[in-house]
């Protein structure tokens, strides 16, 4: 499993986990698709924009294996935001390649793309 270095590992001043340390002993977790509701918590939702913004500063338009990136974290923008990057895409492997549709997450979460520091 890639640690992807300099990737931030939570949201700042949260609890809410952007990487996991270690593989899953017991397999590793699947990404799949979580619909986000409009009643949503603004926390939640503060925590998918700082994602968002860290996958762009980490990753701008380049395809990204998933590594240690948090599946339940992924999970939240996987199909819109984030989509496969490979046919077959294995949601279950840490060696998954993924990209950022960058369209979509500038429509989802334009505070991610702002220059300025907003957290």
């Amino acid at each position: 499993m890639i640690k992807h270095r300099g990737f931030p590992g939570r949201l700042p001043g949260t609890d809410f986990q952007f990487v996991i340390r270690r593989p899953n002993p017991r397999g590793v977790t699947a990404i799949t698709r979580r619909e986000r509701y409009k009643d949503r918590k603004p926390a939640d939702r503060r925590a998918d924009a700082g994602f968002m913004k860290a996958l762009w500063e980490c990753f701008g338009e380049e395809t990204f294996e998933r590594g240690n990136l948090d599946a339940g974290r992924l999970s939240w923008l996987f199909g819109r935001e984030v989509v496969p990057a490979e046919d077959p895409f294995d949601p279950e492997s840490y060696e998954a390649l993924l990209r950022i549709e960058e369209a979509v997450a500038r429509s989802s979460f334009p505070e991610a793309f702002e220059e300025d520091d907003w957290s």
